[in-house]
């Protein structure tokens, strides 16, 4: 009786597992008589009936055949955010609201923070015209997939674009939300409105990367909004550290000796590439501190050094200028000027004389007054007249900007 009754199960067991190996090789085929047979040969595979619902679904265009065994699917595994998922995409395509958002509630319930389902949650209640739903699963991928960060809050704005309202109940107490709602309202110009949501992370103390000052501080001067950029300029500064990057009333030019590294960003002092130019920081010659700024031209068509700063000022005030610079035989018709201009309306404030002597390091002074209209100036080192090529070194140090004393 008992090798009988072994007999018995190992003949079970044997058939168990044929059933299951063949149920997984059918599954693997993609015809859909193979589908079929793996549901009917492995009743306890909630997959089998997930793919066979799928195939009906994508395949077949059948959404009505995909009802059944997506239902089974999630019957046999009501756990699967996924199956939930297709069984609400199935109901949507029948035009069945109802059903539709039943499964889109279990497919929540299921799994209630992973972004991946918040995002295809919040996409379905966004078809379905449900925009509180939708925002609260965005919120969710704000929350914790910061890649997904700036197409969620695209998204996000398309349905209720209120700053105030999306920073109340929708952006999450996270960097990179403030960052990706920051960059999309620059990209809108909504100056106002990235001026609430830079408070708002100022606020947060949540740790970010410089590259995104540099990014807003630029939006704001291409907005004409010196008064906010001074104030990022002041908190970036506290909040990274750079508080040796700040004009002082002794001097309104920044790192005017160039003892601090540039940073190419807010208001120090800032490169651009030029043909036939390179920027050196020099500490083997220098006028005062530690280096100088090594300008060496090498061939035609210079413009421009391609080293600038930006510099805040009042409309109507008198200032004085002052700097230094070493030449280092420069050869070419027409040379380096120290020239400051009003950014916005590009009038020359002050144009220095072409810095021609040679072999020492000579004084470069010079007065001028503001518009009444003038906010920001630009100091630049360009090449006048344009052209003709140009070759040697130019050293320059200690630039220096006050108001003039009465």
């Amino acid at each position: 009786m008992v090798v009988a009754a072994a007999v018995v199960l190992a003949s079970a067991y044997l058939t168990l597992v044929g059933r299951t190996f063949l149920a997984s090789w059918f599954s693997e085929r993609v015809d859909l008589s193979s589908l079929q047979r793996a549901a009917r040969l492995d009743t306890t595979n909630a997959d089998y009936r997930n793919h066979l619902g799928r195939y009906y679904a994508l395949v077949v265009r059948d959404p009505t055949a995909a009802i059944e065994p997506y239902r089974e699917a999630v019957q046999l595994n009501p756990h699967s955010a996924r199956y939930w998922f297709d069984l609400a995409a199935a109901y949507q395509v029948l035009g069945d609201v109802a059903n539709q958002t039943s499964a889109l509630a279990h497919a929540v319930e299921t799994d209630p923070t992973t972004p991946d389902v918040a995002w295809e949650a919040a996409n379905l209640y966004l078809v379905q015209g449900e925009n509180a739903k939708a925002l609260r699963e965005f919120r969710v991928v704000l929350e914790n997939d910061p890649p997904l960060s700036g197409p969620a809050m695209q998204f996000c704005w398309r349905i209720e674009p209120d700053v105030d309202a999306l920073l109340r109940d929708v952006v999450p107490n996270r960097s990179e939300a403030y960052i990706a709602f920051l960059n999309l309202l620059m990209d809108k110009k909504e100056t106002a409105g990235t001026a609430k949501v830079w408070a708002a992370l100022m606020q947060s103390r949540q740790s970010f990367e410089l590259r995104y000052v540099f990014s807003y501080f630029r939006s704001l001067i291409l907005a004409k909004d010196v008064d906010q950029a001074l104030l990022v300029w002041r908190q970036a500064a506290s909040r990274f550290g750079l508080n040796s990057y700040l004009s002082s009333s002794s001097n309104l030019i920044v790192n005017g000796n160039f003892s601090l590294d540039v940073l190419n960003g807010g208001f120090d002092w800032q490169y651009q590439k030029q043909q036939s130019v390179t920027l050196t920081l020099d500490p083997s010659d220098f006028h005062g501190g530690r280096r100088s700024l090594l300008i060496t031209f090498d061939g035609p068509a210079v413009r421009d050094s391609g080293i600038y700063q930006f510099i805040p000022v009042q409309p109507d005030t008198s200032y004085e200028f002052s700097a230094y610079y070493k030449n280092g035989e420069l050869e070419g018709a027409g040379g380096p000027h120290f020239t400051i201009q009003d950014f916005y309306s590009q009038a020359v404030l002050y144009d220095s004389d072409e810095l021609k002597e040679t072999g020492f390091w000579k004084s470069v002074t010079g007065e001028f007054t503001t518009s009444p209209d003038c906010r920001l100036l630009l100091l630049h080192v360009r090449r006048l007249p344009e052209g003709s090529p140009i070759r040697g070194k130019l050293w320059v140090d200690d630039f220096r900007l006050v108001p003039k004393q009465l």
